[in-house]
């Protein structure tokens, strides 16, 4: 049996546990003074402390997890290790019959699946017992829309890869990727192949396991403005439809994008909305966000604190953001014509302000992908927090506009923005 429950115990409450005969099995009086015996371990089994899962015989545990020894001559381990992890080990709780501890915390630089003991004449005994490490996560993606040749990277946990066991990455439509840069724990870099034609998730495996990644690369199921018309529409619908801030030059992640560009202010107001703003108000043959086909289904099949606006977007180091938040609004389908609701603070929204914590913040030029989550659409038009709970009702247009948020440093700002849609967060 594996020990899937992942527990952390610090040593003040197994001193408690080990002398209750309710809740852990009691190892042997411990004698007055701790001696290292002589001779080599023997390790029969594996088990649990609690006395409720006395009869479960472990194969494998978690990093963290308590675990308890059971054999002959076990003060006779001087030095204990999980593959190449070393244990702390506390002679309170070591007999001659049984040893507690901690597995330890640490990934293994070497898995073996293996306990190693180490007797004070230097003689080694092993014992089979894995080390459980959780799959892969893949939570997000530098730029969700990159192309074949261009470097990407996913970010997450447990991006583990070994000699004997390389961690690997295939694109949908099963396409293997064959050329990682780089490997950390939390992130991996590599070239996306030719040939990936298909949208859908990444697959990452390891020694422990395959995970896919929780967003969809090239995703385009809940597509709302790709500026091309080719899974979204071309262009907004309301005052200001974005067709005049639209650029077509063969840089863009998939076709045509619109790009906000100017002067910003140091406290964020007075920006003109030509260039700063579109408004998308459905009508008679562009419909609510709620009712486009593909919104509809994620709408339906999610809850909305499971949902966000995502887009792709860069920023030239030479031209970055030092003011002025972007305020991404959803709006009711009755609300068009007008522009007041950009200023009214009853409208929940959300302010986009990454250069807040640094000053000034780009992309160095390089599309990136942001998710904007609907549970942050809480804010009003200058920050504060809004009394209106966003519901379902506002999934009607959709407006950016950039005003307001964190005061900073007037600048010549550029940003390009594309494939703005509904995606969920899981």
């Amino acid at each position: 049996m594996i020990m899937k429950t992942r527990r952390y115990f610090n040593w003040l409450l197994v001193a408690i546990l080990a002398v209750s005969s309710f809740t852990v099995i009691s190892c042997k009086d411990q004698p007055d003074k701790y001696e290292v015996a002589d001779g080599i371990p023997t390790v029969y089994y594996v088990r649990s402390p609690y006395l409720s899962q006395k009869d479960s015989l472990l194969t494998g545990a978690y990093m963290g997890n308590t675990v308890c020894l059971v054999g002959d001559n076990l003060r006779s381990i001087v030095e204990l290790y999980f593959n190449d992890q070393k244990v702390v080990l506390n002679t309170s709780f070591i007999t001659d019959n049984t040893l507690l501890c901690d597995v330890p915390n640490e990934l293994p630089d070497n898995p073996t699946d293996k306990i190693y003991m180490k007797t004070k004449s230097g003689e080694v005994v092993t014992y089979d017992f894995e080390v459980l490490i959780p799959s892969a996560t893949v939570n997000s993606m530098s730029n969700e829309w990159a192309v074949a040749g261009e470097e990407a990277t996913i970010y997450g946990d447990y991006f583990l890869s070994y000699d004997s066991d390389p961690l690997t990455i295939t694109m949908p439509g099963g396409i293997a990727v064959t050329d990682i840069k780089s490997i950390q724990k939390a992130s991996v870099t590599f070239v996306i192949p030719e040939g990936v034609t298909e949208s859908g998730k990444i697959t990452v495996a390891t020694k422990y396991g395959k995970s896919e990644s929780k967003f969809y690369y090239r995703d385009h199921r809940g597509m709302i403005l790709d500026w091309d018309g080719t899974y979204g529409m071309a262009q907004a619908n309301g005052w200001r439809t974005g067709a005049g801030l639209k650029v077509d030059d063969g840089t863009g992640v998939d076709g045509a994008f619109i790009r906000f560009h100017g002067t910003t202010t140091a406290d964020g107001w007075g920006l003109g909305e030509d260039d700063w703003c579109f408004n998308f108000w459905p009508n008679d043959t562009d419909p609510a966000i709620s009712d486009m086909s593909g919104c509809s289904e994620l709408i339906s099949k999610y809850e909305l604190s499971q949902l966000a606006i995502k887009f792709e977007y860069r920023i030239p180091a030479d031209q970055n953001w030092t003011s002025s938040a972007l305020q991404v609004m959803l709006t009711k389908a009755s609300t068009t014509g007008t522009n007041s609701y950009c200023w009214d603070a009853t409208h929940p929204r959300s302010l986009w302000s990454p250069y807040a914590s640094s000053g000034a913040y780009d992309t160095d030029g390089q599309w990136r992908t942001v998710s904007i989550p609907l549970s942050t659409f809480n804010k009003t038009h200058d920050g504060s927090l809004c009394a209106t709970e966003f519901t379902a009702d506002f999934l009607g247009g959709l407006t950016f506009y950039f005003m307001g948020g964190p005061a900073g440093e007037a600048s010549e700002l550029q940003m390009d923005v594309d494939n703005i849609r509904i995606a969920p967060t899981e």
